[in-house]
C-alpha cells in the first residue's frame, strides 16, 4: 500500500502524523456535531463515577436527567424533521450517537431507546397525525417512551409475536392483549420506570383475519402509575447498563383508538376494512422493519467507538509502562510494553481493524442518510434494491463491529494487567455495558443469515417474500453460476485478476502490499464460498431432502459466506477511502513537527495490516483452496510483524486522532 522510499537510506523513518488533520479526516462532514457531543461528554464526565457510586434507582434517574439535558443542546434530535424541533439530518444523528459511545454506555442506550427506537418508530412508521401529536415533546425528552417489540417467546422471529391487537369496529378501537407469558414484552428499555407511551408491535386482527405484525402507540402510564390493563415489571439488575430501566409489559384488553395504529404502510378504516399500498404481507412486514434499520447502524457505530476507548487506554498504557530490562539497554531501563513484539501483535492488528471498521461505518451511515433523505430510492423505484442493500450492509457491519468491540475490550483489559481489572480504569464498565451489543438490534448470527440471504438472491424483488425455505427453493431454481454472477463478486474478481501479474498465478506473483492482491484474495474467498454454498443447497434439495433440514445443515457455511462478504466490504471501504485522498506530499502539508505529513502513509500501513491480518486469520481456508502456499503464508506473518514494528511509533498519535475527550479515558493507573 505504501512505498519503501522512506527506507532508501537503510533505516526506516516513520511518517509524521498530523493528529489534528487526521481527526478532521475521521470526523468528516460531521465534525461540528461530533465536537458538540465531545463538549457534552466532558461537561458531564462525572457520570462515569456516578455509575459506580449510585444505587440502581438513583443512577437510572441520573441517566434520565442527562438524556433530557443532552436534548436541550440539540445533540439527540438531529434525525428528526426541523418543523418539529429536530435537526433534519439523519447522518448527523448517527454521528452524534457514535461519538456519545466514548462515554457512559447506559446514557448511550437510554438516548438510543428514547430518540432512536421509540422516536424512530413514531417518525418512520407513523404519519403526520402521530408526528404532530408526539414528536415535539418526544424530541425535548418531555415525553418518554419505549419500543415494545421483543417478547419472552420471540426475539429474533418478530413475525411470530404473540401479542394481538384486535379491531373493534363498533367502538373504532384496537384491543391489545398479551396471550400468555411467552407473549409478554421483555427486556424493554425505558419500560420499568420512565416511559409513558410504548410503540407496541402486535399481530393485527381485523374481522377475524390476521394481517401480520403492526405497530401501535399505547399509553402504559398515567400520572406515573401503570395505565388500566397494563402490568409492568422491572427486569431487575443486569450484567451491565444498569442506568437503563429495562422492564416487562403485559396488556389485558387495553383499548386504544383507531388512530393509535402507526399507519404509514397500512390502515384500518372506521368500519373495519384493512388497507395497505403493499399487497404482499411478507413484503409489507420487511418494508416496515426496514425503516427501523437506523438502530442497527447506530449500535454498530457505537460498538466501534467503545472499542476505540479500550484501545486508547491500552495503547497509552503500553507506551508508558515498562517491564523487564531490555537485553540491549545500556541505561538499565526496563522495556516499554509496546516495544515487545507480542504486545504489538495483540494491540496493533486490532487498531488497524478499528480504523477499517470506522471507514466501513462511514459507508453504511452515508447509505442510510441517502436512502432516508430521498437521495437514493428507498420505498419506491428499482424495487427498493437500495433499501435492501442498506439493510444487509447495516446487519453485517453491526455484527462485525459488535463482535470486534467484545474481542477488543477483552484483549485490552488483559493487556493492562491487574490495573485493567480495577473498576476505576473503565474496563469493568466497558466489558459489562457493551457485551449485549452483540445481541440487541438483532442477534449477530441471525443478522449474518440476513446478509447471506441477500447474497444468494442478489437482493431480488422476491427477497422480502422469502423465508428460509423460500430462499432455499429460490436458490435451487437457478444455476450456481447465475447465483455467483448476480452477486457481482465474480466480475469484480475477473477485473482485479487482469490488473495483477502472473495470470492464473496472480495470488503467487503479486506483492503482498498491493491492494489489488489483497482485494482479490478476499473476493476470491467470498466467490468460492458463495458458489459452494449454492451447490450444497441445490444438491440437498435435488436429493429430495427437506429444504429446512438442508438449510440447517449448511448454516455454518451460511455464516462463513456472510462474514467473508462483510470483511470484503470493510477492506474495500478502507482502500476506497485511501484512493479518494489527495496526495499529501503534492499538497505540501506539514505535520506539527515539520516532518512531511504522513497521514496517508500511516493509513496505508493500517490498511495493509488489516488486509494481511484478515488473510492470516483464515489462512487455513486459503491454503485448503490453493490460494496460499506454505511459504507465502509464512511471508505474510513476517510482513504483519514488520508492519506492527512500523506502526509502533505511530500508535499514540493514531489513538489520539480519534478525539476521545481525556475525561472519557478515566484510567489514572493506566494513562495517568
Amino acid at each position: 500500500m505504501i512505498s519503501d522510499a522512506s527506507q532508501a537510506s537503510g533505516r526506516y523513518v516513520p511518517p509524521g502524523i498530523d493528529v489534528r488533520a487526521l481527526t478532521a479526516l475521521l470526523d468528516g462532514e460531521y465534525a461540528e456535531i461530533r465536537d458538540l457531543v465531545r463538549t457534552n461528554l466532558s461537561a458531564h464526565a462525572s457520570v462515569l463515577e456516578e455509575a459506580e457510586e449510585l444505587g440502581v434507582d438513583e443512577f437510572r434517574e441520573r441517566v434520565r436527567a442527562l438524556a433530557v439535558e443532552l436534548a436541550t443542546t440539540g445533540q439527540t434530535g438531529m434525525g428528526f424533521p426541523k418543523e418539529y424541533g429536530g435537526g433534519g439530518d439523519i447522518g448527523a444523528s448517527i454521528a452524534a450517537f457514535e461519538t456519545l459511545a466514548y462515554g457512559d454506555l447506559s446514557l448511550l442506550v437510554k438516548v438510543g431507546v428514547q430518540f432512536g427506537l421509540f422516536g424512530g418508530a413514531i417518525l418512520h412508521l407513523g404519519t403526520e397525525r402521530h408526528h404532530r401529536a408526539h414528536l415535539p415533546d418526544l424530541i425535548t425528552g418531555k415525553l418518554m417512551g419505549c419500543f415494545a417489540m421483543t417478547e419472552t417467546g420471540h426475539g429474533s422471529n418478530v413475525q411470530a409475536l404473540g401479542t394481538v391487537a384486535t379491531y373493534d369496529a363498533a367502538r373504532q378501537e384496537f384491543v391489545i392483549t398479551t396471550h400468555g407469558d411467552a407473549a409478554r414484552k421483555d427486556y424493554i428499555g425505558n419500560a420499568a420506570r420512565h416511559a409513558e407511551l410504548a410503540v407496541v408491535f402486535a399481530q393485527l386482527e381485523v374481522d377475524g383475519k390476521r394481517e401480520g405484525v403492526h405497530a401501535f402507540v399505547v399509553p402504559i402510564r398515567v400520572d406515573g402509575e401503570p395505565a388500566p390493563g397494563v402490568r409492568i415489571e422491572d427486569a431487575g439488575r443486569k450484567m451491565g447498563l444498569n442506568g437503563v430501566d429495562n422492564g416487562r409489559l403485559w396488556f389485558d384488553g387495553v383499548r386504544v383508538p383507531r388512530e393509535a395504529l402507526l399507519n404509514r404502510f397500512a390502515e384500518v378504516t372506521p368500519d373495519g376494512v384493512y388497507e395497505s399500498p403493499i399487497e404482499n404481507p411478507g413484503r409489507r412486514f420487511f418494508t416496515m422493519l426496514g425503516t427501523l434499520v437506523q438502530g442497527r447502524v447506530s449500535v454498530g457505530g457505537g460498538a466501534i467507538n467503545a472499542a476505540k476507548v479500550a484501545l486508547a487506554i491500552a495503547t497509552k498504557y503500553a507506551v508508558r509502562r515498562r517491564q523487564f530490562e531490555a537485553a540491549a539497554s545500556e541505561s538499565g531501563e526496563e522495556q516499554l510494553l509496546l516495544d515487545y513484539g507480542m504486545h504489538q501483535r495483540r494491540l496493533l492488528p486490532l487498531l488497524a481493524r478499528t480504523y477499517a471498521l470506522h471507514f466501513a461505518q462511514d459507508v453504511v451511515r452515508t447509505q442510510l442518510h441517502e436512502v432516508f433523505s430521498g437521495n437514493r430510492s428507498g420505498d419506491q423505484g428499482d424495487d427498493g434494491q437500495a433499501r435492501r442493500e442498506l439493510e444487509s450492509r447495516a446487519a453485517g457491519t453491526k455484527a462485525l463491529g459488535t463482535w470486534h468491540a467484545t474481542r477488543t475490550i477483552q484483549e485490552c483489559r488483559e493487556a493492562c494487567g491487574g490495573a485493567g481489572y480495577l473498576a476505576v480504569n473503565r474496563f469493568a464498565a466497558l466489558k459489562a455495558d457493551s457485551d449485549v451489543f452483540t445481541t440487541f438490534e438483532g442477534d449477530n448470527h441471525v443478522l449474518l443469515q440476513l446478509v447471506a440471504k441477500g447474497l444468494l438472491t442478489n437482493y431480488a424483488h422476491e427477497f422480502e417474500d422469502l423465508d428460509q425455505l423460500g430462499m432455499v427453493r429460490f436458490v435451487t431454481g437457478q444455476a450456481v453460476e447465475t447465483v455467483v454472477e448476480r452477486a457481482s463478486v465474480h466480475k469484480l474478481l475477473e477485473r482485479v485478476r487482469d490488473l495483477l501479474p502472473g495470470g492464473d498465478e496472480w495470488d503467487q506473483e503479486a506483492g503482498l502490499l498491493d491492494p489489488d492482491y489483497q482485494l482479490a484474495m478476499v473476493r476470491f474467498r467470498e466467490e468460492h464460498m458463495l458458489a459452494s454454498l449454492a451447490r450444497r443447497l441445490k444438491r440437498g434439495v435435488d436429493e429430495g431432502r427437506d429444504p429446512g433440514a438442508v438449510f440447517s445443515h449448511v448454516q455454518d457455511h451460511v455464516i462463513s459466506v456472510a462474514r467473508a462478504h462483510v470483511e470484503r466490504l470493510v477492506l474495500e471501504a478502507f482502500v476506497d477511502k485511501l484512493r479518494s485522498l489527495p496526495d499529501e506530499e503534492d499538497a505540501g502539508s506539514k505535520a506539527a513537527d515539520n516532518k512531511p505529513a504522513g497521514n496517508m502513509a500511516a493509513l496505508g500501513l493500517l490498511c495493509d495490516l488489516f488486509a494481511l491480518s484478515t488473510i492470516e486469520s483464515d489462512r487455513a481456508w486459503f491454503m485448503e483452496h490453493g490460494r496460499l502456499t506454505v511459504q507465502r503464508s509464512k511471508t505474510i506473518s513476517r510482513e504483519i510483524n514488520n508492519l506492527c514494528r512500523k506502526i509502533r511509533p505511530l500508535a499514540g498519535d493514531l489513538v489520539d486522532a480519534w478525539g476521545i475527550p481525556p475525561e472519557m479515558l478515566r484510567s489514572p493507573d493506566l494513562v495517568g
